[in-house]
């Protein structure tokens, strides 16, 4: 791909998931970027990365003797960075805060660039210690840095960028520096310097419920200096009161991005009622398939080879893997579901379990066999008490049910490998887009799903995977909406999924096949970049 007709990209992100020995990435967010990042490299993109380099990272969770999950936390040193010399400053808080600036030489064409306040004798050296381990001043310092910091290390790097990328509102505060230098330095009125501002930020939204959407007293942004000179009366027409950081993204964006084609149509459902913001429209995520993906499953697909004795070789390896982990072995002739995500409520881990009657005997006679793993939100009790209700299932199950605790990138990567099945049920339509089904699709693991984020776009029942729940929602009875989604997954489990399974293996494998074909391309993060040149960048 020719850089030469691309605009040059900075993307600026709170999280990288590159590797799990790299302790900067927390969820799905960071799994994009990092994906993100490796498909700029691989085709040859204009794009350069700036994130926080985090001393701490995010949560080491796990399971105490009594089946409740606990955080730890780690210092990290990493030798594989570049000190590029360069540090830059920003003010937290009336006190300037130098932040060092790292670059990730792997990258090549596309570099990573990481700021880090970790400095001995530096004010406020504890903002880049723990990814997401705060709200409230604590997060803003952290964004300040991010945001104000990021531009101000592209200014004396002397990189030169026609377009700032947000993934999340985390960044915002990049734009407000974007805004100070017009208004200093060009001598711009702000109604003249959010329009040329606008021309240069493009904006990417995930959250799809309204309170999980980051917002801050407007007393508390200025307290802190995150408003670069900015006025009450500006940060408010920007991002209301309280100062919602995803609203003042989509005003001070030329445009904006949902991440799957149904959260589109939520987003703009959403924020519907928003003045002045940017489109949303909707691209598709997308997986980088090295990281993620056996070559050799995809190369049977298209060459008619062997589908199941490869799969039968990833299966091996993580039933080695979770015996490794846990001492626990699973049959490699009886059926494996997989199930590894942020243990949100939403997500509900452990619908499965919920009638007994109907699971119990599945489990014991070990005709179905689950390996869950999953980590809440160091601050998130109730997604804490889902963790613990999954290690209490695989307690009482030991032979049919496995919880790997501390889930990270390499757990992922096994799981989406060597599982039968992939499954997944957030309440529809709160899935913004659910890359892990990406993978395991790819991988031959057949997708067992609710009609949500990514899944509606690619699902052809019986063929290449299976839906439930028929796209149902209700958002004013929860548990009439769990009761339905619920009957309905074991509808499709007992009456197509286990007897396919063990009964009609020539037709698990030709779904197997389909499953590869239908999503190698389309959910490949080469379309992905291709879709935000095309239409967020050069639009």
């Amino acid at each position: 791909m020719s850089t030469q007709t691309n605009p040059s990209v900075a993307y600026f992100c709170m999280e990288y998931g590159l590797d799990q020995s790299f302790k900067a990435y927390a969820g799905g967010l960071g799994i994009l970027a990092g994906d993100y990042m490796k498909g700029a490299k691989d085709h040859n993109y204009p794009i350069v990365g700036l994130g926080i380099k985090w001393k701490q990272g995010y949560t080491d969770q796990r399971i105490d003797p009594m089946g409740k999950p606990y955080d730890t936390y780690h210092n990290y040193d990493y030798d594989f960075m570049e000190d590029t010399g360069v540090s830059v400053t920003v003010e937290i808080r009336g006190l300037e805060v130098e932040c060092k600036v790292w670059k990730l030489e792997a990258f090549g064409n596309a570099p990573l660039y990481l700021l880090d306040t970790d400095i001995p004798g530096n004010n406020d050296n504890w903002v880049t210690g723990q990814l997401y381990g705060w709200f409230g001043e604590e997060r803003i310092a952290q964004e300040i840095v991010l945001g104000i910091g990021g531009v101000r290390a592209l200014r004396k790097l002397g990189i030169a960028v026609d377009v700032y990328h947000f993934n999340e509102g985390h960044a915002l505060f990049a734009g407000f520096e974007l805004l100070r230098e017009k208004m200093e330095e060009e001598e711009m009125t702000f109604e003249e310097a959010v329009d040329a501002v606008k021309s240069e930020i493009v904006f990417t939204t995930h959250t799809p419920i309204v309170q999980g959407n980051e917002s801050h007293p407007i007393e508390r942004i200025i307290y802190m200096g995150a408003n670069m000179h900015l006025s009450w009366e500006e940060l408010e027409e920007l991002g209301g009161s309280p100062f919602n950081m995803t609203v003042g993204a989509l005003r001070l964006s030329k445009k904006s991005n949902a991440v799957a084609q149904l959260h589109g149509e939520t987003s703009n459902k959403m924020w519907a009622e928003i003045e002045d913001r940017s489109e949303i429209i909707a691209i598709t995520n997308a997986i980088h398939k090295p990281t993620w993906v056996d070559p050799a499953m995809i190369a049977a697909a298209e060459n008619d080879g062997d589908l199941w004795a490869t799969h039968l070789q990833n299966k091996r390896s993580m039933i080695d893997f979770i015996e490794a982990k846990t001492g626990h072995r699973l049959d490699e002739n009886n059926l494996i579901i997989g199930f590894s995500r942020r243990a949100a409520p939403y997500k509900r881990s452990d619908l499965i379990f919920t009638d007994p009657k109907i699971i119990a005997p599945l489990l014991e006679t070990r005709k179905v066999q689950i390996v869950f793993s999953g980590k809440a939100h160091p601050l998130d009790d109730t997604g804490k008490g889902i963790v613990a209700n999954l290690v209490k299932m695989a307690r009482q199950y030991p032979k049919a049910v496995i919880f790997l605790e501390n889930y990270d990138m390499a757990i992922g990567r096994m799981l989406t490998r060597g599982s039968d099945i992939w499954l997944n049920n957030p309440r529809r339509p709160l899935e913004a887009s659910g890359t892990s089904g990406m993978k395991a699709a790819m991988n031959g693991v057949l997708n067992f799903s609710i009609l949500d984020g990514w899944w509606p776009e690619a699902c052809e029942h019986g063929v290449n995977g299976w839906q439930f729940g028929d796209a149902y929602e209700n958002e004013e009875d929860v548990e009439k909406h769990d009761a339905h989604d619920l009957k309905a997954m074991y509808n499709v489990l007992l009456k197509e999924v286990i007897p396919t399974y063990y009964d009609n293996r020539e037709k698990w494998v030709a779904m197997m096949k389909a499953s590869i074909l239908s999503t190698k391309d389309q959910f490949a993060v080469k379309r992905m970049l291709e879709e935000y040149f095309e239409l967020l960048y050069k639009a």
